[in-house]
Protein backbone atom coordinates (compact mmCIF):
# COMPACT_ATOMS: atom_id res chain seq x y z
CA UNK A 1 0.00 0.00 0.00
CA UNK A 2 1.66 3.41 -1.01
CA UNK A 3 0.08 6.47 0.17
CA UNK A 4 1.39 9.40 -2.06
CA UNK A 5 2.02 12.81 -0.85
CA UNK A 6 -0.98 13.80 -2.43
CA UNK A 7 -3.53 11.78 -0.33
CA UNK A 8 -1.42 11.97 3.19
CA UNK A 9 -3.37 14.46 5.43
CA UNK A 10 -6.79 12.24 4.24
CA UNK A 11 -5.57 9.01 4.88
CA UNK A 12 -6.17 8.23 8.66
CA UNK A 13 -2.91 9.31 9.47
CA UNK A 14 -2.62 11.74 12.38
CA UNK A 15 0.24 14.05 13.14
CA UNK A 16 -0.05 15.13 16.85
CA UNK A 17 2.12 18.22 17.14
CA UNK A 18 1.71 19.59 13.30
CA UNK A 19 -0.95 22.49 13.43
CA UNK A 20 -0.18 23.11 9.46
CA UNK A 21 1.32 21.80 6.47
CA UNK A 22 3.53 23.09 3.60
CA UNK A 23 2.15 21.83 0.35
CA UNK A 24 5.08 20.99 -1.81
CA UNK A 25 5.32 19.74 -5.09
CA UNK A 26 7.31 16.81 -3.99
CA UNK A 27 5.99 16.11 -0.50
CA UNK A 28 4.08 17.77 2.57
CA UNK A 29 6.28 19.28 5.72
CA UNK A 30 4.44 19.88 9.10
CA UNK A 31 4.28 23.02 10.99
CA UNK A 32 3.94 24.15 14.73
CA UNK A 33 1.51 26.93 14.51
CA UNK A 34 -1.66 27.19 12.81
CA UNK A 35 -1.62 28.50 9.26
CA UNK A 36 -3.36 32.24 10.72
CA UNK A 37 -0.21 33.05 11.69
CA UNK A 38 1.90 33.02 8.78
CA UNK A 39 1.99 36.35 8.18
CA UNK A 40 2.69 37.22 11.80
CA UNK A 41 5.94 34.93 11.99
CA UNK A 42 8.87 36.44 11.37
CA UNK A 43 11.02 35.45 8.66
CA UNK A 44 13.97 34.02 11.67
CA UNK A 45 11.41 32.37 13.79
CA UNK A 46 9.09 30.70 10.09
CA UNK A 47 12.27 28.81 10.23
CA UNK A 48 11.97 26.80 13.28
CA UNK A 49 8.65 26.80 13.37
CA UNK A 50 9.00 24.00 10.70
CA UNK A 51 11.15 22.02 12.46
CA UNK A 52 8.71 19.26 13.81
CA UNK A 53 10.61 18.91 17.47
CA UNK A 54 7.83 17.01 19.08
CA UNK A 55 5.87 16.01 15.81
CA UNK A 56 4.31 12.64 15.71
CA UNK A 57 2.92 10.49 12.64
CA UNK A 58 0.57 8.12 14.02
CA UNK A 59 -1.83 5.24 13.00
CA UNK A 60 -2.93 2.20 13.73
CA UNK A 61 -2.27 -0.71 11.35
CA UNK A 62 -1.07 -4.29 11.26
CA UNK A 63 1.14 -4.10 8.27
CA UNK A 64 4.83 -6.15 8.94
CA UNK A 65 6.07 -2.75 8.18
CA UNK A 66 6.53 0.94 7.85
CA UNK A 67 8.51 2.91 5.34
CA UNK A 68 8.55 6.79 4.24
CA UNK A 69 10.50 8.37 1.78
CA UNK A 70 11.64 11.38 2.60
CA UNK A 71 14.07 14.81 2.42
CA UNK A 72 15.32 16.12 5.44
CA UNK A 73 17.29 19.52 5.70
CA UNK A 74 19.60 20.15 8.99
CA UNK A 75 21.45 23.52 9.93
CA UNK A 76 25.12 23.39 10.99
CA UNK A 77 27.68 25.97 12.07
CA UNK A 78 31.75 24.92 11.34
CA UNK A 79 33.62 23.62 13.46
CA UNK A 80 30.86 21.62 14.47
CA UNK A 81 29.97 18.43 11.53
CA UNK A 82 26.22 18.03 10.69
CA UNK A 83 24.37 16.11 12.99
CA UNK A 84 22.55 13.17 11.97
CA UNK A 85 18.83 12.84 11.39
CA UNK A 86 16.92 10.71 13.80
CA UNK A 87 13.43 8.75 13.64
CA UNK A 88 11.63 7.62 16.65
CA UNK A 89 9.32 4.73 16.32
CA UNK A 90 7.00 4.00 19.10
CA UNK A 91 4.60 1.04 19.58
CA UNK A 92 1.70 1.06 21.46
CA UNK A 93 3.23 3.87 23.59
CA UNK A 94 6.02 1.76 24.57
CA UNK A 95 8.89 -0.08 22.78
CA UNK A 96 11.10 2.67 20.67
CA UNK A 97 12.96 1.76 17.44
CA UNK A 98 15.29 4.23 16.36
CA UNK A 99 17.11 4.98 13.03
CA UNK A 100 19.81 7.76 12.04
CA UNK A 101 21.07 8.95 8.64
CA UNK A 102 23.39 11.19 7.58
CA UNK A 103 21.31 11.85 4.12
CA UNK A 104 19.24 14.76 2.98
CA UNK A 105 20.20 18.16 2.28
CA UNK A 106 22.50 20.46 4.89
CA UNK A 107 22.58 23.71 5.43
CA UNK A 108 26.50 24.68 6.24
CA UNK A 109 25.91 28.63 8.70
CA UNK A 110 28.64 31.11 8.58
CA UNK A 111 29.78 31.78 11.99
CA UNK A 112 31.44 34.96 11.39
CA UNK A 113 28.30 36.31 9.79
CA UNK A 114 24.96 35.68 10.69
CA UNK A 115 22.23 34.99 8.03
CA UNK A 116 25.05 34.00 5.47
CA UNK A 117 25.21 30.56 4.69
CA UNK A 118 25.73 27.77 1.83
CA UNK A 119 23.12 25.17 0.55
CA UNK A 120 24.17 22.08 0.17
CA UNK A 121 21.86 19.64 -1.48
CA UNK A 122 21.87 15.55 -1.08
CA UNK A 123 19.40 12.94 -2.50
CA UNK A 124 15.59 12.23 -0.94
CA UNK A 125 15.99 8.90 1.25
CA UNK A 126 13.80 6.31 2.39
CA UNK A 127 13.96 5.23 6.35
CA UNK A 128 11.72 1.68 7.05
CA UNK A 129 11.19 -0.37 10.27
CA UNK A 130 10.77 -3.69 9.73
CA UNK A 131 10.08 -6.79 11.18
CA UNK A 132 6.56 -5.06 13.35
CA UNK A 133 4.83 -6.62 16.16
CA UNK A 134 1.89 -8.89 14.21
CA UNK A 135 -1.86 -7.70 14.86
CA UNK A 136 -3.13 -3.97 14.89
CA UNK A 137 -0.68 -1.96 16.47
CA UNK A 138 -0.22 1.80 17.64
CA UNK A 139 2.43 3.70 16.06
CA UNK A 140 4.09 7.13 16.83
CA UNK A 141 6.76 7.63 14.68
CA UNK A 142 8.42 10.62 16.32
CA UNK A 143 10.10 13.15 13.55
CA UNK A 144 13.78 14.74 13.65
CA UNK A 145 13.78 17.57 15.99
CA UNK A 146 16.42 18.65 14.35
CA UNK A 147 16.10 19.23 10.65
CA UNK A 148 13.32 20.15 8.25
CA UNK A 149 11.45 17.26 6.82
CA UNK A 150 9.24 17.24 3.66
CA UNK A 151 7.24 13.81 3.64
CA UNK A 152 6.48 12.37 -0.14
CA UNK A 153 5.36 9.02 0.32
CA UNK A 154 4.22 6.05 3.05
CA UNK A 155 3.87 2.88 2.26
CA UNK A 156 2.44 -0.43 3.99
CA UNK A 157 2.24 -3.95 3.48
CA UNK A 158 -0.30 -4.68 0.97
CA UNK A 159 -3.73 -5.04 1.75
CA UNK A 160 -3.01 -3.93 5.68
CA UNK A 161 -5.55 -1.95 8.17
CA UNK A 162 -4.50 1.72 8.42
CA UNK A 163 -6.75 3.94 10.81
CA UNK A 164 -6.30 6.65 13.18
CA UNK A 165 -5.10 6.64 16.48
CA UNK A 166 -7.46 7.52 19.21
CA UNK A 167 -5.18 9.33 21.85
CA UNK A 168 -6.93 9.73 25.29
CA UNK A 169 -3.84 10.73 27.63
CA UNK A 170 -4.37 13.96 28.90
CA UNK A 171 -2.59 16.64 26.69
CA UNK A 172 0.23 19.39 27.83
CA UNK A 173 1.11 21.93 25.89
CA UNK A 174 4.83 23.45 26.74
CA UNK A 175 6.15 26.82 25.24
CA UNK A 176 10.02 27.35 25.87
CA UNK A 177 13.17 28.53 23.96
CA UNK A 178 16.32 26.04 22.15
CA UNK A 179 16.54 24.58 25.91
CA UNK A 180 12.63 23.29 24.94
CA UNK A 181 13.33 22.72 21.48
CA UNK A 182 16.64 21.10 22.12
CA UNK A 183 18.28 20.12 19.06
CA UNK A 184 21.04 19.23 20.81
CA UNK A 185 19.44 15.42 22.09
CA UNK A 186 20.33 12.74 20.54
CA UNK A 187 16.86 11.56 19.26
CA UNK A 188 13.21 12.90 18.97
CA UNK A 189 12.29 10.82 21.94
CA UNK A 190 15.34 12.33 23.72
CA UNK A 191 13.94 15.70 24.01
CA UNK A 192 13.33 16.37 27.75
CA UNK A 193 9.55 17.53 27.36
CA UNK A 194 9.53 14.41 25.33
CA UNK A 195 10.98 12.30 28.04
CA UNK A 196 8.92 13.80 30.54
CA UNK A 197 5.99 12.91 28.80
CA UNK A 198 6.74 9.30 29.22
CA UNK A 199 8.63 9.51 32.38
CA UNK A 200 5.71 10.79 34.70
CA UNK A 201 3.05 8.14 36.69
CA UNK A 202 0.76 8.52 34.07
CA UNK A 203 1.87 9.34 30.16
CA UNK A 204 1.25 12.53 28.30
CA UNK A 205 0.12 13.62 24.74
CA UNK A 206 2.70 16.21 24.11
CA UNK A 207 2.08 19.64 22.09
CA UNK A 208 5.53 21.21 21.90
CA UNK A 209 5.64 25.07 21.41
CA UNK A 210 10.04 24.78 22.27
CA UNK A 211 10.63 27.47 19.11
CA UNK A 212 15.06 27.97 19.36
CA UNK A 213 15.78 31.18 19.75
CA UNK A 214 12.07 32.42 19.15
CA UNK A 215 10.53 32.51 22.81
CA UNK A 216 10.00 36.39 23.05
CA UNK A 217 6.60 35.70 24.24
CA UNK A 218 4.51 36.27 20.76
CA UNK A 219 1.35 37.12 21.06
CA UNK A 220 0.25 35.07 18.45
CA UNK A 221 1.95 31.71 19.93
CA UNK A 222 -0.28 32.84 23.24
CA UNK A 223 -3.50 33.25 20.88
CA UNK A 224 -2.28 29.55 19.56
CA UNK A 225 -2.32 28.37 22.72
CA UNK A 226 -5.27 29.67 24.15
CA UNK A 227 -7.29 28.34 21.62
CA UNK A 228 -6.15 24.39 21.87
CA UNK A 229 -7.51 22.15 24.32
CA UNK A 230 -4.98 21.26 26.73
CA UNK A 231 -4.72 19.41 30.43
CA UNK A 232 -1.85 21.19 31.57
CA UNK A 233 0.14 23.87 30.27
CA UNK A 234 3.58 25.01 30.97
CA UNK A 235 5.64 27.92 29.97
CA UNK A 236 9.41 28.25 30.45
CA UNK A 237 10.82 31.74 29.22
CA UNK A 238 13.82 34.30 29.83
CA UNK A 239 16.76 32.90 28.40
CA UNK A 240 15.98 34.15 25.13
CA UNK A 241 15.09 37.38 26.53
CA UNK A 242 18.73 37.69 27.44
CA UNK A 243 20.45 35.99 24.68
CA UNK A 244 18.83 38.84 22.23
CA UNK A 245 18.51 41.45 25.50
CA UNK A 246 15.17 42.01 23.22
CA UNK A 247 13.57 43.08 26.76
CA UNK A 248 14.07 45.03 29.74
CA UNK A 249 12.80 45.02 33.11
CA UNK A 250 10.35 47.82 32.50
CA UNK A 251 8.80 45.28 29.51
CA UNK A 252 8.97 41.96 30.67
CA UNK A 253 6.69 41.61 33.35
CA UNK A 254 3.72 42.79 31.90
CA UNK A 255 4.53 40.91 28.25
CA UNK A 256 4.60 38.21 30.79
CA UNK A 257 1.05 38.96 32.42
CA UNK A 258 -0.85 39.76 28.74
CA UNK A 259 0.58 36.37 27.17
CA UNK A 260 -0.65 34.48 30.62
CA UNK A 261 -3.94 36.87 30.07
CA UNK A 262 -4.35 35.47 26.71
CA UNK A 263 -3.63 31.80 27.26
CA UNK A 264 -6.33 32.37 30.30
CA UNK A 265 -8.50 33.60 27.92
CA UNK A 266 -9.32 29.87 26.60
CA UNK A 267 -8.14 27.40 29.69
CA UNK A 268 -10.21 29.33 32.83
CA UNK A 269 -9.21 26.78 35.35
CA UNK A 270 -6.16 24.79 33.51
CA UNK A 271 -2.82 24.11 35.72
CA UNK A 272 -0.45 26.56 34.29
CA UNK A 273 3.85 25.83 35.55
CA UNK A 274 5.93 28.98 34.75
CA UNK A 275 9.45 27.95 34.60
CA UNK A 276 12.38 29.87 34.73
CA UNK A 277 15.50 29.50 33.02
CA UNK A 278 17.95 26.84 33.92
CA UNK A 279 21.96 27.22 34.60
CA UNK A 280 23.88 29.29 32.55
CA UNK A 281 27.16 30.62 33.98
CA UNK A 282 27.51 34.13 32.07
CA UNK A 283 23.78 35.02 32.55
CA UNK A 284 23.27 34.29 35.74
CA UNK A 285 24.61 38.01 37.16
CA UNK A 286 25.29 39.70 33.87
CA UNK A 287 22.93 40.94 31.25
CA UNK A 288 22.97 39.70 27.71
CA UNK A 289 23.24 39.90 24.59
CA UNK A 290 24.85 36.36 24.62
CA UNK A 291 27.31 35.42 21.63
CA UNK A 292 29.32 32.24 20.58
CA UNK A 293 32.56 32.45 20.52
CA UNK A 294 35.87 31.08 18.49
CA UNK A 295 35.16 28.04 20.84
CA UNK A 296 31.26 27.99 20.17
CA UNK A 297 31.07 28.75 23.70
CA UNK A 298 27.77 31.47 24.62
CA UNK A 299 29.21 34.06 26.76
CA UNK A 300 27.40 37.67 27.72
CA UNK A 301 28.50 40.94 26.06
CA UNK A 302 28.73 43.75 28.22
CA UNK A 303 27.81 47.56 27.14
CA UNK A 304 27.73 51.09 27.92
CA UNK A 305 26.46 51.27 31.73
CA UNK A 306 23.96 53.80 31.07
CA UNK A 307 22.37 51.95 28.03
CA UNK A 308 22.04 48.76 30.29
CA UNK A 309 20.08 50.18 32.75
CA UNK A 310 17.10 47.73 32.92
CA UNK A 311 18.28 45.32 31.42
CA UNK A 312 17.89 41.18 32.68
CA UNK A 313 20.13 39.15 33.88
CA UNK A 314 18.69 35.44 34.89
CA UNK A 315 18.61 35.86 38.56
CA UNK A 316 16.69 38.86 37.99
CA UNK A 317 14.12 36.94 35.63
CA UNK A 318 13.59 34.35 38.44
CA UNK A 319 13.09 36.99 40.74
CA UNK A 320 10.42 38.69 38.75
CA UNK A 321 8.83 35.66 37.41
CA UNK A 322 8.21 34.42 41.39
CA UNK A 323 6.74 37.98 42.18
CA UNK A 324 4.13 37.47 39.18
CA UNK A 325 3.22 34.04 40.11
CA UNK A 326 2.93 35.12 44.22
CA UNK A 327 1.00 38.63 42.53
CA UNK A 328 -1.22 36.45 40.25
CA UNK A 329 -2.13 33.97 43.15
CA UNK A 330 -3.00 36.70 45.48
CA UNK A 331 -5.21 37.70 42.23
CA UNK A 332 -7.23 34.36 42.48
CA UNK A 333 -5.32 32.49 40.21
CA UNK A 334 -4.49 29.66 42.55
CA UNK A 335 -3.97 27.27 39.24
CA UNK A 336 -1.26 29.63 38.21
CA UNK A 337 2.14 27.55 39.41
CA UNK A 338 5.85 28.36 39.48
CA UNK A 339 8.73 25.93 38.96
CA UNK A 340 12.36 27.40 39.81
CA UNK A 341 14.48 26.47 36.61
CA UNK A 342 17.62 25.52 38.57
CA UNK A 343 15.31 22.60 40.31
CA UNK A 344 15.52 21.32 36.44
CA UNK A 345 19.14 22.33 35.64
CA UNK A 346 21.74 23.96 38.02
CA UNK A 347 24.85 24.49 38.48
CA UNK A 348 25.51 20.88 40.45
CA UNK A 349 24.93 20.00 36.50
CA UNK A 350 27.13 22.26 34.48
CA UNK A 351 29.55 19.41 33.18
CA UNK A 352 26.62 18.64 30.91
CA UNK A 353 26.71 22.39 29.29
CA UNK A 354 29.08 21.75 26.82
CA UNK A 355 28.47 25.42 25.26
CA UNK A 356 27.71 26.92 28.34
CA UNK A 357 23.98 27.43 26.96
CA UNK A 358 22.48 24.36 25.86
CA UNK A 359 22.49 21.17 27.87
CA UNK A 360 23.64 18.22 26.17
CA UNK A 361 22.09 14.97 25.64
CA UNK A 362 22.41 13.56 29.14
CA UNK A 363 21.48 17.06 30.62
CA UNK A 364 18.43 16.90 28.83
CA UNK A 365 17.19 13.38 29.53
CA UNK A 366 18.24 14.57 33.41
CA UNK A 367 15.42 17.88 32.91
CA UNK A 368 12.70 15.75 31.63
CA UNK A 369 13.00 12.78 34.51
CA UNK A 370 13.42 15.74 36.90
CA UNK A 371 10.03 17.84 35.10
CA UNK A 372 8.03 14.68 35.51
CA UNK A 373 8.82 13.56 38.99
CA UNK A 374 7.94 17.46 39.76
CA UNK A 375 4.99 17.84 37.61
CA UNK A 376 3.57 14.60 36.39
CA UNK A 377 3.41 13.06 39.76
CA UNK A 378 -0.67 12.74 40.48
CA UNK A 379 -0.24 16.53 41.77
CA UNK A 380 -1.82 18.02 38.06
CA UNK A 381 -3.60 15.26 36.82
Amino acid sequence: MLIHHSDLLGAGIRFPGALDFDQRPAGVSPRRLPAWTRPQVPAVMDVIVRMPSGVRLSLVTDSAFIELQVQSTRMFTPPSAPRPVSFDLMVNHDAIRQTQVDAGNSIKLNPAKPGEFELIRGEAYSIRFDDLPSGENSYELWLPHNAFLEIRSIKLAANSVMRAVTDERPRWMHYGSSISHCMEADSPTGTWPAVAAYAGQQQVNLQSFGFAGQCHLDQFVARAMRDLPAELISLKVGINLVNMDSMRERVFPSALHGFLDTVREGHKQTPIILVSPIYCPSAEDSPGPTLPDQEGKFRTHEGNERLRQGALSLKRIRELMAELVLQRNQAGDSNLHYLDGLELFGAADAADLPDLLHPNSAGYRRMGERFASRVFNGTYF
